[in-house]
């Protein structure tokens, strides 16, 4: 499935605070509708997420599924139907950023909330997204690093951060301008 193909660019994602249902609740979801099982594993500390993706209709209806398999276990959850293509890019850690004018990361207590302030980010400015980390070895947080002018990237960094904290999980946000290459290179 190619994630840009029009009607096919939907990210859903359940995160639970249990292994054993997040298990359960992941094979409820990949049962539930016709949908591209993206990442489903252990994240810090002890928690356990599943990432899906196809069309809107099909993951609404699994990541519902997920959420209804393991109501008690639930940490965050949510649906893009139009996920910035930069999005699937950054998750993967495969953006190579040129010259950097100042950088801006996003910080949350749950990996759901990282990707959809990624996206609104992505979305608010023309920034590019580097690097979207997913809880593992971050003690349950998630963070989004995203670089551009400094303008840019201050006003996708205030847009992106708002989106989490309208949830309460945003735990800090920050703009670099013109950051230390040394310590850009250890961002990358």
């Amino acid at each position: 499935m190619n994630p840009f193909q029009a009607g096919h660019n939907a990210l859903g994602m359940v995160e639970w605070n249990s292994i054993a249902m997040g298990i359960f609740a992941s094979d409820a979801m990949l049962k539930m509708s016709e949908v591209e099982l993206i990442y489903a594993n252990t994240i810090c500390p002890g928690k356990y997420i599943c990432v899906v993706r196809g069309e809107v209709a099909a993951v609404r209806a699994s990541v519902e599924a997920g959420i209804a398999a393991s109501p008690t276990a639930l940490v965050d959850d949510m649906v893009i139907p139009n996920l910035h293509p930069q999005v699937f890019h950054a998750i993967n850690a495969a953006t190579q950023p040129g010259k950097v004018d100042a950088i801006g990361v996003i910080e949350t207590f749950s990996a759901a909330s990282t990707i959809i302030a990624a996206d609104r980010a992505a979305k608010t400015a023309e920034v590019l997204l580097i690097n979207v980390r997913l809880a593992t070895g971050l003690g349950g947080k998630s963070f989004v690093v995203l670089t551009g002018e400094v303008a840019a990237v201050s006003n996708a960094v205030d847009a992106g951060a708002r989106t989490a904290q309208d949830k309460g999980l945003l735990v800090y946000k920050t703009v670099v301008a013109d950051p230390e290459p040394r310590l850009f290179e250890k961002l990358v």
